[in-house]
């Protein structure tokens, strides 16, 4: 028998996308960001998530989207990624999450091969729910880019937690 791997499945424009349960660690409702100078157009910011700094990545632009606006049903989705080695925390802003669900890892398809120009290392595999596509995204490939890179020194050096008691 296939196993199942539980995922959070979201919704950006009209496409439906899941990343694993396990790398997730919360669901925020969309919030004020803190953006940083020279950040590439996918790169939003940086929010507060109890006193530690985490960058928000717009997971529409990232995936060569259009920019959409935020509605009541916008959220950010605070994940683990691996890059170069090291986990990170990072938000994915999302138009919409929609539920946990289980897709047999046995029935994910692989990403078509379609030509150059796309770039299906983002994708683990393509699976099906109530006769939907849903495209599971490889949040490790997605975060390893050399565009991230580009972020990080930004955020070794970002400190946009609030000054704790006492400090001045």
């Amino acid at each position: 028998m296939a196993e199942a791997t539980q995922y959070v499945t979201l919704g950006i424009a009209s496409e439906l996308l899941a990343v694993p349960v396990e790398r997730v660690r919360e669901i925020l409702e969309s919030q004020p960001l803190s953006r940083l100078p020279h950040a590439p157009p996918w790169f939003l910011g940086m929010i507060d998530v109890r006193g530690q700094g985490v960058p928000v990545v717009d997971l529409r632009v990232k995936l060569g989207f259009d920019a959409g606006a935020d509605t009541e049903n916008t959220r950010i989705i605070v994940l683990e990624a691996r890059m170069e080695g090291h986990e990170l925390t990072l938000g994915l802003k999302t138009d919409r999450v929609f539920e946990v669900t289980p897709l047999d890892d046995a029935d994910l398809e692989p990403p078509p091969r379609v030509g150059a120009g796309w770039r299906p290392e983002f994708i683990v595999g393509i699976g099906r729910r109530n006769e939907a596509f849903v495209t599971v995204l490889d949040l490790d490939h997605l975060f390893a880019s050399t565009e991230v890179a580009l972020i990080a020194p930004a955020l070794d050096q970002a400190d946009i937690a609030p000054p704790q008691r006492g400090e001045g």
